[in-house]
């Protein structure tokens, strides 16, 4: 979460989307900027609960695949009303699933969830495999860029988390034009991500503030 923030604020400096994706050490949950602490921790049994820079519901961590895209203000993506940039960026995940000979749907409108989840049911532009909704994402859009969070969790099907991460960025190539470089944040940027672990992120007065 971090990491995700720190890239946010140093989107205009980076000139470019950047696309990033992570992994959990340990089982824990996010949840979104906006959720009661206590409806949450309610919600699951899982005891690691990290309040997110976007909004959204509850998603638990383990063995889902996480992603973040990260754009700069001026970029067009910067531009998309909100439910558009949640259309496009499940359809980038539609796309990279075929890819795999998957066939998944985005969820055309609402099935109803229990409150604060966001894997129970599905919301308009859902990814859906066999009517389930496997990724769901939220966003924050400011002055700074558009952080887009996302999960994806992986039908029961063989597949490899990494051919998913290439069949991603091949889409993006295919589909969007993109030439991909390979980033590592600069020293500037892991110093201000590491504060925010310390000093936010890992810190119950963020976690539980409402």
């Amino acid at each position: 979460m971090a990491l995700d923030e720190a890239l946010l604020e140093n989107a205009l400096r980076l000139g470019a989307p950047v696309l990033r994706f992570y992994g959990w050490t340990v089982p824990a949950a996010t949840f979104g900027y906006f959720q009661k602490y206590s409806e949450i921790a309610a919600a699951t049994p899982l005891h690691l609960l990290i309040r997110r820079p976007t909004g959204g519901g509850l998603v638990p961590h383990d063995a889902d695949w996480t992603y973040s895209f990260i754009v700069p203000p001026g970029h067009e993506w910067h531009s998309l009303k909100a439910e558009e940039s949640y259309r496009r960026i499940h359809d980038w995940l539609r796309l990279a699933f075929a890819e795999l000979n998957i066939e998944t749907e985005l969820a055309e409108c609402c099935k109803q969830t229990l409150p604060g989840q966001c894997f129970v049911g599905h919301e308009k532009f859902d990814l859906l495999w066999h009517g389930k909704k496997i990724a769901g994402a939220a966003q924050r859009r400011n002055k700074l860029g558009l952080l887009i969070q996302g999960s994806v969790q992986p039908p029961p099907v063989s597949l490899t988390r990494d051919n998913f991460e290439l069949a991603m960025s091949a889409v993006a190539e295919k589909q969007f034009g993109v030439t991909w470089a390979n980033y590592a944040p600069d020293a500037g940027l892991n110093e201000r991500a590491e504060r925010l672990a310390q000093e936010k992120f890992s810190q119950p007065a963020h976690n539980q503030k409402r």
